[in-house]
């Protein structure tokens, strides 16, 4: 009596670009093969990518060898080994990636009907690619600042994953196991996915939604919920911050009990620390765009690039200016 054939659900195809993520990487092919497992035949199969079919060195310094070239998917597309899914698997430096190849590769498999996604800091590669344009998309939370400056058409959100229509991105660490717990479940059931769970040790599939960062309770090592309110407002309101009298009005408490309550939970003045989360987004801009000093100055709410540079030379020691030269030197190292 023949076996039973069963098809091949998916195929992918993992890009891998220099300095990828390698967390991100494993939990998002390892899912497949626990499910591959658990199912008893090859539900998922896969191949990894590069360039030029040579191996690539991941942030962490290990190499992985790949099974194909960029010109050999490329062969790939019109036949029966086309895959489903092409994943770009980014990590660090993701801003300084700029291969019109890669980026034209992207183009076409999303234009013959192939699922695209980006691991981490893919979502940077996918947009390069134009492929983000009024689409939701995730990242992870330290790239996301320069991100959104750099392609304001894409509807960026700092969740674990997004899914919009044929393209998937997430923001790289375990959500990548999110994300793919997330596809064999659409695939199959929630049954495949809780042993999937089991055998990786994790007990449950967090939602698309659920943030990313620890929340600043734990973040901060603060218990006062109004100190909590006050900082949440800050953070979203960096590009125009609000007074002291409008946060005040918000937590329904004094300006004076807001400074007490700064001075013994935070160490600092409201305004110090206001000024201090204002110059780590900028910073982050710094590093991660190439938009004018004066352009990052009012995306974080200076009213002038020279109080900018003289209020983040106190902070950092140098100049906005020697942070970029800094970056680059340290990058081309």
């Amino acid at each position: 009596m023949n076996a039973v054939k069963h098809p091949i659900k998916r195929s992918f195809v993992f890009f891998l670009v220099p300095d990828f993520t390698m967390i991100a990487f494993a939990t998002a092919l390892d899912p497949l093969r626990s499910a591959n497992r658990m199912l008893g035949y090859e539900a998922y199969c896969w191949r990894l990518a590069s360039i030029d079919g040579k191996p690539v060195r991941a942030s962490n310094g290990v190499e992985c060898a790949v099974n194909t070239s960029l010109e050999e998917e490329r062969k790939k597309m019109a036949g029966p080994d086309r895959p489903n899914m092409a994943i770009v698997c980014s990590g660090m430096n993701v801003e300084r990636y700029q291969n019109r190849s890669a980026f034209a590769w992207l183009r076409e498999e999303y234009n013959r009907g192939v699922a695209v996604g980006g691991l981490c800091t893919g979502a940077h590669i996918l947009a390069a690619a134009g492929l983000l344009s009024n689409k939701r998309c995730a990242i992870h939370w330290e790239n996301l600042p320069g991100f959104s400056e750099a392609f304001p058409k894409a509807n960026v959100f700092a969740d674990l994953f997004e899914i919009d229509q044929n393209i998937y991105t997430c923001a790289g660490g375990t959500a990548a196991l999110d994300m793919m717990l997330k596809l064999i479940g659409d695939d199959f059931d929630d049954n495949l996915v809780n042993r999937v769970c089991e055998q990786v040790l994790t007990d449950r599939v967090r939602s698309p939604t659920d943030r990313q960062r620890l929340p600043l309770r734990a973040r901060l090592g603060v218990q006062n919920s109004k100190v909590l309110t006050i900082i949440e407002l800050m953070e979203g309101n960096l590009s125009e911050p609000l007074s002291l009298i409008e946060i005040a009005d918000h937590v329904d408490l004094s300006r004076r009990q807001i400074e007490r309550l700064f001075r013994t939970e935070m160490g600092r003045s409201p305004a110090r620390y206001y000024l201090e989360i204002r110059l780590d987004r900028a910073r982050h801009l710094l590093i991660q765009s190439s938009m004018p000093v004066v352009e990052v100055a009012v995306a974080c709410g200076f009213v002038s690039a020279s109080h900018f540079s003289k209020c983040y030379r106190e902070l950092y020691a140098r100049s906005p200016q020697q942070e970029r030269v800094d970056r680059k030197q340290l990058l081309a190292a």
